[in-house]
Order: C-alpha cells, then structure tokens, then sequence
C-alpha cells in the first residue's frame, strides 16, 4: 500500500535512506547521495506539502519516494536532449527501498502512473540500478541534467501513457 509520509514515519525513513545510501555505495554510486542526503529538512518540507509517500504493509515502512505533480525547475534547461514533451508531468524524487522485501520502484511508480499520464525521473549515471528500473518500467532515456549545486549530472527520463515503451507490450 502506498500512503502519504507522516512526521511519524520520519525515524524509519531515514533508515531506509541510510539503508539505500550504504548500497549506493557499495554498488558503484558513492556521491550521488553522498552520506547525508536527503537531509531531514527535505523531508519535512516533503512531508509538509504531501508530497513524501511510504510503501508499507499496516506498520511495516519499507519503501519510501518523493512524487510531486507540479513544475520541477531543476528539470527546465538540459545540457543534452529533451523532454518528449511539454505537458503537465508528475516527478518521482528520491526512491528508496528499505531491502527487506522487493517490488518497491515497480510499486512506487505504478502509483505516480495511476494519478498523471506523464511522469519524469532522473538518475546518476552510475546508478546501475535505478537505470535498469527506469528502462524496465518503460521510461525513455531522453537527455541529461546538470546539477548546478556541485556540477554533477542525471540522466533523464520520461514515461507518458501510451507513447512510451508501455505500448510496445
């Protein structure tokens, strides 16, 4: 089940966050979160908006992901490629499995797809994983992103019902 995150939640989210850095690093992305991000007050702006949702099983927290459906500035000038279009979208931020069961991304975005057929993600390009997922999840690879904080980039992608990957099936 996903839900909105709760103040209450804060404890266990943060160790899922903690949980998903440590595996970032141990699979090839030690800085695209480095040893602090999100920070906390993410959250509870996150939190504060409803914008922060949990996957859980009644009390069991084991997934977590930001999901906004308003504009994403960050998203507004690629350094390479482009959107598929120009549309109203959902961004997904922030996606983080506990471990202690699977499913969570596929989980994550099957709900971002039910309230908006368009829906924006972007990654670190040693992110194996949330790669793999994305392409999985029918996303299309369409350009990068500079993060102006500290130079670093993310690959974009973007998923809209029925032109992307999902019709092919």
């Amino acid at each position: 089940m996903v839900r909105h995150a709760t103040r209450e939640d804060l404890p266990r989210i943060y160790e899922i966050y903690e949980n998903a850095r440590a595996y970032m690093k141990r699979t090839g992305n030690p800085t695209q979160w480095g040893d602090t991000e999100p920070p906390i007050a993410w959250l509870d702006v996150d939190i504060e908006r409803k914008e922060l949702y949990v996957c859980c099983d009644g009390d069991d927290v084991y997934g977590v992901f930001m999901f906004m459906m308003r504009d994403e500035p960050f998203y507004h000038h690629p350094i390479e490629g482009a959107w598929l279009n120009d549309e109203p979208y959902g961004t997904v931020h922030r996606i983080a499995a506990h471990g202690s069961r699977g499913g969570v991304f596929d989980e994550s975005i099957n709900f971002c797809k039910t309230l908006i057929d368009n829906v924006r993600i972007d990654t670190h390009p040693n992110n194996k994983t949330m790669q793999h997922l994305c392409e999985r999840s029918d996303f299309q690879k369409c350009g990068v992103l500079e993060v102006k904080r500290d130079g670093s980039t993310r690959i974009m992608y973007h998923w809209i019902r029925g032109v992307t990957g999902d019709q092919k099936k």
